[in-house]
């Protein structure tokens, strides 16, 4: 597991590094990196993770399409990074609080799991986080900070330090993308 683990842990570095930059190609980076760590997670008994990882397959797909028809519509001048308004954090809090219960109940009623309320606020956090880096908003960062900095303490316990090494940088990245991006949007 831990070859498989570096290797995932390298290409979420590059995944980063192309988020960071704007870059249409983050999405692919992202599926590769999710199936890394679908198979990652789930050995650890790490249900929810896992399943977000999977989760992450689709909506790196859903991203990727999202952001080539952006680069139709938008002139070539502009980064089509855009600001979340209150409809969409409202609608956003309501998922993410269902999907935390959700998933935390099921986590502890089905499976037995050390670490099932950080599995599952990462998981439900996760939905939201990349739902808004799919439509470019730039608060999106602010999301991935606290998924990350949950997913060190997680992944601490559980024993996963190259990966607690590889989110400890994307906390830290979390913050520069997003003043980057701020710099970026009109």
């Amino acid at each position: 597991m831990d070859i498989i683990e570096i290797i995932g842990a390298g290409i979420g570095l590059t995944y980063l590094f192309l988020e960071y930059k704007c870059s249409v190609w983050l999405w692919l980076a992202g599926i590769i990196m999710s199936l890394f760590y679908i198979v990652i997670f789930y050995k650890a008994e790490l249900y929810a993770t896992s399943i977000i990882y999977l989760w992450y397959v689709f909506t790196n797909i859903y991203g990727w399409f999202v952001w080539i028809k952006g680069r139709k519509t938008n002139s070539e001048d502009s980064s089509g990074i855009q600001n979340v308004n209150w409809r969409i954090i409202a609608w956003s809090t309501l998922v993410w609080a269902i999907l935390w219960i959700g998933v935390y109940v099921v986590l502890i009623k089905t499976m037995e799991s050390a670490v099932a309320l950080g599995d599952s606020f990462i998981a439900a956090l996760s939905v939201v986080a990349t739902f808004w880096l799919a439509h470019k908003f730039l608060q999106h960062w602010w999301l991935w900070v606290m998924v990350n900095a949950v997913s060190v303490w997680v992944f601490f316990i559980q024993g996963f330090y190259p990966s607690v090494v590889l989110f400890t940088v994307y906390t830290v990245v979390s913050v520069l993308g997003y003043f980057r991006w701020k710099k970026l949007s009109p």
